[in-house]
């Protein structure tokens, strides 16, 4: 499963995701990774949180973005959930390309694995065949 995090920018996707990834952690059986575009986070997140640093893998388009993901699931058959932060920083990602993403993610009928992306997209501008698969992150706790 895929599930974009959306929000205009300063709007808590970062916090949403750093909250998140650290309760799974605590909650869960499986491992977590956190793939995020620089070194920001390393103190905020749990120790036992897999930090990921995307840059250092040069992704320059959405082919090697999915392979990378499928790469990370492929390595770690204990991977449940894996939380991307940032990657429009590096990636030029359209609402198309993230219908694309998510219909190839979930061909591969991961069941157990979840993917949370965050983007800068507010939910007034996601097309309605995407909104079952997005949640919007506000700073309210």
């Amino acid at each position: 499963m895929i599930k974009y995090i959306l929000g205009a920018k300063g709007s808590g996707k970062t916090k949403w995701l750093i909250d998140h990834a650290n309760k799974d952690l605590s909650e869960g059986n499986g491992n977590i990774a956190f793939v995020e575009v620089d070194d920001d986070h390393i103190f905020s997140l749990d120790y036992n949180v897999r930090l990921i640093n995307a840059t250092e893998f040069k992704l320059e388009n959405k082919e090697a973005f999915y392979g990378f993901l499928c790469g990370l699931m492929a390595m770690d058959y204990d991977l449940e959930k894996i939380y991307v932060d940032g990657i429009y920083k590096v990636l030029d990602l359209t609402i198309e390309d993230l219908k694309d993403l998510h219909d190839r993610i979930s061909a591969l009928d991961l069941e157990n694995r979840q993917i949370y992306i965050n983007v800068d997209l507010v939910l007034e501008d996601c097309p309605e065949e995407m909104k079952e698969y997005v949640e919007e992150a506000t700073l309210e706790a």
